[in-house]
């Protein structure tokens, strides 16, 4: 079964990878990173930790026993009370029903780790995939049309109190 464990400097290897195999498909329904990412991958995975350790931002990966990464869900702009949730999951860890999972189980972990009561999030409108897991794990849409990198998406929220 896999884990939701937080970032931690000794999983680059596999975060890495995770990155680097799922790249052309993240590519499909998100903005690519680009090949600065993974030039600087090591500087940028320290500015994360950092970021992590000040409370700013909330880190988590998915992994399976053998310690490959399945997915990222983070929790970042943390702020009076509320954060951002952001989520990808690898290509072959989709329909699983694991995504969903996972931001259920980290709408409790933010509610009683972290003391937020708000998560927002965001997806794009032609990603379907994400705007159901959102919906599934009690996110409902604000009716704020936004733009993710000349996209257009919708805005989200859950109370972290809710019960879904």
């Amino acid at each position: 079964m896999p884990e939701l464990q937080r970032l931690r400097p000794d999983h680059a290897p596999a975060l890495l990878t995770f990155e680097q195999e799922n790249r052309t498909y993240f590519a499909a329904s998100v903005p690519d990173r680009g090949d600065a990412y993974f030039t600087d991958f090591a500087a940028r995975l320290d500015a994360l930790l950092s970021e992590q350790a000040a409370g700013l931002c909330h880190f988590h990966l998915l992994v399976d026993p053998d310690g490959e990464v399945l997915g990222r869900f983070n929790l970042v702009d943390v702020a009076d009370g509320s954060a951002e949730l952001g989520f990808r999951v690898a290509e072959k860890a989709t329909r699983r029903g694991l995504a969903t999972a996972t931001v259920l189980h980290l709408c409790t972990l933010a509610a009683t780790d972290y003391g937020l009561t708000t998560l927002r999030a965001a997806a794009a409108l032609d990603n379907t995939a994400s705007r159901t897991v959102l919906t599934r794990a009690g996110f409902v849409p604000t009716g704020e049309e936004v733009q993710l990198s000349g996209q257009p998406g919708l805005g989200y929220v859950r109370s972290t109190v809710r019960q879904v």
